[in-house]
C-alpha cells in the first residue's frame, strides 16, 4: 500500500499528521481562513512539528488538484506497507485474529467509490480490502480525500489475478461471499462470524464471470424500492456491518 505525493483536506491530511508526522514534508494552510476549524489544524500541526507554509486558495487547488481541498494540502512522502497478503494474514494469525474480515473489489474505477469503500472498510474493522490490477484504481489523492484517512490505515492489496488470490483464500479457510441481485440469499441469511471475504463488483455491471465462479456463495442485499442496486460503497457499508454486527460489534 502506497500513499500520494499529496494529501489534502483536513481528515487525510490530519491523520498522517497523527500516524507519521515525519513523512511531511509540508502543509499548505489557506492563509485567509481563520475559522476555529483551521486554528485547531494549525494547532497539532505545530504540536506535530510539521512545516506550515501560508497559501492562497489557487496555490492549494493547484497543489492538490481539486478545489475540495478545504484549504488544507500536504506534500507527503509515500509510505509503503511491503507486507504481502500473505504476510498480513500471517499477522492476523499470530495476533489471535481467527475470523479475519476482508471485502473484495472487482472492477472498481472510480476514486470517490474507492475512497468511501476504504472508509466503511476502516470504521466496520475490515483488515484489508483487496482489488485486481487491471481492473481497479490505485490510491492517488482524491482517493486519500474522500476515505478521510482511511487510505493510511487500511492495506490495501492490488493482485494480478483475483481468481487466484481468492483460490488461496480458500486454501486459508476464508469463505468467499459473493454479491449478486439473483443470489438465492440475502446478506441476512448467512453466517459472517468466520473467516470471510465479501466480493462486490463495479457499479452496473457486478462481478465478473470468473469471479463470481470463484465465489463458495451468493448473497443479494433485500431491495425493496424501485431502485434495483446499490451504490458499491454503500453495499460494501451494508455487508460489512451486517458482519460486525454478527460479530458482536467488536
Amino acid at each position: 500500500m502506497s500513499s500520494p505525493k499529496v494529501l489534502f483536506g483536513f481528515h487525510a491530511v490530519g491523520v498522517r499528521m497523527k500516524t507519521a508526522p515525519k513523512s511531511i514534508i509540508e502543509v499548505y494552510f489557506e492563509s485567509t481562513r481563520r475559522d476555529a476549524r483551521m486554528r485547531q489544524f494549525i494547532e497539532r500541526a505545530k504540536e506535530a512539528g510539521v512545516r506550515l507554509i501560508e497559501a492562497d486558495a489557487t496555490r492549494i487547488a493547484k497543489l492538490a488538484g481539486s478545489h475540495g481541498h478545504q484549504g488544507v494540502a500536504a506534500r507527503v512522502e509515500e509510505i509503503k506497507d511491503t507486507r504481502t497478503l500473505d504476510e498480513l494474514l500471517d499477522d492476523l494469525e499470530e495476533a489471535g485474529v481467527a475470523s479475519p474480515l476482508l471485502l473484495v473489489l472487482d472492477g472498481v474505477t472510480d476514486p470517490h467509490n474507492l475512497g468511501a469503500c476504504l472508509r466503511v472498510a476502516d470504521g466496520a474493522g475490515a483488515h484489508a480490502v483487496i482489488a485486481p490490477k487491471d481492473h481497479a484504481v490505485g490510491i492517488n489523492a482524491t482517493v486519500a480525500k474522500v476515505a478521510s484517512g482511511a487510505a493510511e490505515t487500511v492495506p490495501y492489496f492490488m493482485v494480478t489475478n483475483l481468481a487466484r488470490t481468492l483460490k488461496e483464500l480458500k486454501e486459508r479457510n476464508v469463505w468467499i461471499i459473493g454479491t449478486s441481485d439473483d443470489a438465492p440469499k440475502t446478506l441476512y441469511q448467512v453466517d459472517l462470524k468466520g473467516p470471510v471475504a465479501l466480493v462486490l463488483g463495479a457499479e452496473g455491471d457486478g462481478m465478473r464471470q470468473l469471479t463470481r465462479k470463484t465465489c463458495d456463495e451468493l448473497i443479494g442485499i433485500p431491495m425493496m424500492g424501485a431502485v434495483s442496486s446499490l451504490n458499491v460503497s454503500v453495499a460494501s457499508g451494508v455487508c460489512l456491518y451486517e458482519a460486525l454486527r454478527q460479530r458482536g460489534g467488536q
